[in-house]
């Protein structure tokens, strides 16, 4: 890897595609003036956005930070930062960043920033990752860095909690920092839910939420659901809702076949499953619930429009005021959540599984084996 001429560091964002391309390309814009402010000395930087599927087929952070290192060296970069929406693991443990003073070399891990706050958070890791690698080659021009070195510590109070870890001396990495504990793995899910990115989950459920709609628009004008909805107790109401919902999630990871089975026999695989179905059936849930409420003010908007206030008195013998447009269009919204999973049927299975962590990593491993055969 070449070294810095003139004062110019070339520093590489090595995104995966989608997310990590996206937060990377933002921070592109403004990332070469913040990095030149905090290192001051007049030194400049220039970043480069490539996206490629680098953590493709992998969970292992030394497998990554080598196939970094193999693709730094065929460029003419100095310093390389490579951002994976994944969940890499070292010891069984969960990475947040592999540092590579020696090589001017990072990986980052964004679901272990957590699900808020994202950019802003990757941004500053990133910062801090290429600020301690140019201080690090600035200060040992012939990249020699001993692994036992004191470093200082970094990312304090990015994610919380966070400490360094041990690294194996065959590693292409020296230092690394990783997340643990309930805490720890509490925000972990949450970064995991946030690079499922839930809200995709709409749109990609077209049949399903036309089948809902269409259950809504006809049980709305059923004077036997008046009825039911007249009759019905709030936590009757509430059961209903709850049960649609999971219904609902429930058919969708079944019939999309997004529930992760490892063949391996280990406490972490098994562990490692837990974070994947669990972010799954989060990430579903936000969804569903999303459609949910979507139903209910639909519902709501129709009822208002159709209903017929001395009709639904002589149906129901209670009089229409806003309480049971509230309850018509709650126990509707239920009744049609419930038509909608069976309108899911008829939706692609991609659709749907571009919420499944693990059904996303499969396609970018057909890209890259694709990237390969051309």
């Amino acid at each position: 890897m070449p070294k810095s001429s003139q004062d110019v560091t070339v520093v590489a964002l090595l995104a995966d595609p989608d997310a990590p391309t996206e937060i990377a390309q933002r921070m592109a814009r403004r990332l070469p003036d913040r990095l030149a402010r905090k290192a001051g000395r007049g030194r400049r930087f220039e970043v480069e956005v490539v996206s490629e599927p680098i953590a493709a087929g992998t969970e292992d952070p030394p497998t990554v930070m080598r196939r970094i290192r193999e693709r730094a060296d065929s460029e003419n970069w100095d310093i390389v930062v490579a951002l994976t929406d994944l969940l890499l693991h070292s010891h069984g443990r969960k990475l947040v960043v592999d540092l590579s003073h020696e090589h001017g070399l990072a990986l980052l891990s964004l679901p272990s920033l957590g699900g808020w706050r994202l950019q802003k958070r990757a941004q500053r890791a990133v910062e801090e990752a290429v600020l301690s690698l140019t201080q690090a080659r600035t200060a040992e021009p012939e990249g020699a860095q001993r692994r036992d070195a004191p470093r200082e510590r970094l990312f304090d109070d990015l994610v919380a909690p966070i400490r360094p870890d041990t690294v194996d001396e065959d590693e292409t990495a020296d230092l690394r920092y990783i997340t643990s504990g309930p805490r720890g793995y509490l925000r972990l899910l949450a970064g995991m839910v946030r690079a499922n990115r839930p809200w995709r989950l709409v749109p990609g459920l077209s049949k399903a939420l036309a089948a809902a709609l269409a259950t809504g628009a006809i049980a709305t004008v059923n004077a036997t659901v008046w009825n039911l909805a007249a009759a019905l107790s709030t936590p009757r109401l509430v059961f209903a809702m709850v049960g649609s919902v999971a219904l609902m999630i429930g058919w969708l990871i079944v019939d999309a076949h997004l529930w992760h089975r490892t063949g391996e026999i280990s406490a972490e695989a098994r562990k490692r499953a837990v974070l994947y179905n669990a972010s799954t059936v989060l990430t579903v849930g936000i969804g569903v619930l999303v459609c949910y409420v979507g139903l209910l003010v639909i519902n709501l908007l129709w009822a208002l429009f159709i209903i017929n206030d001395r009709v639904f008195s002589a149906m129901t013998r209670s009089p229409l005021h806003a309480t049971e447009y509230w309850t018509l269009a709650w126990f509707v919204a239920s009744v049609a959540t419930v038509g909608g999973a069976l309108g899911s049927g008829l939706e692609s299975d991609e659709a749907i599984r571009a919420a499944a962590y693990s059904k996303r990593e499969q396609v970018r491993l057909r890209r890259l084996r694709e990237d390969q055969d051309d």
